[in-house]
């Protein structure tokens, strides 16, 4: 019986351990298609863009106060986003620093946050939390959903 209990919990112990290296792998591959969208934001490349998205039919939102300090919530189609990544004066520098990941992913959905900074030509903009819903087709990892909140004051 002793020898059967040791086996077992062996077998429970090593279950465990391939989970979490499974979801470690996971976690890092929803990881890189955020960074892989940044990278495409940041130099105005919406080819790569497209290529981190799951569909054109996704919607992002901003989540933000007005300033009668209701809170609110704007509709952008990820179309209109990526005109306006394209029309971007060339001149402009858009760079949003992601502070910190915070990622709960499985083999088919993650989860993912992102404090950040936004700053334009190296001047604070706003700050807020990013959270990124992906999508494991089983060969890569797609954004299907975004929302983000916005904020000037209060960020650190």
């Amino acid at each position: 019986m002793c020898k059967f209990l040791v086996a077992f919990f062996l077998f429970i112990s090593c279950n465990a351990v391939f989970s979490q290296k499974e979801m470690d792998t996971n976690q890092k591959n929803a990881k890189q298609a955020v960074l892989d969208f940044f990278e495409g934001f940041h130099s105005g490349d919406t080819v790569q863009i497209k290529k981190t998205i799951l569909s054109m039919d996704m919607v992002m939102q901003t989540i933000f106060k007005t300033k009668d300090g209701k809170v609110k919530t704007n509709t952008t189609k990820i179309e209109k986003f990526l005109e306006a990544i394209h029309n971007r004066p060339k001149d402009q520098k858009w760079l949003e620093k992601l502070l910190d990941f915070r990622v709960d992913a499985d083999d088919r959905i993650a989860q993912i946050w992102t404090p950040y900074e936004f700053y334009v030509n190296d001047q604070f903009s706003h700050c807020g939390v990013n959270i990124f819903q992906l999508f494991n087709d089983g060969k890569t990892w797609r954004i299907i959903a975004i929302a983000d909140t916005r904020k000037r004051e209060g960020c650190k």
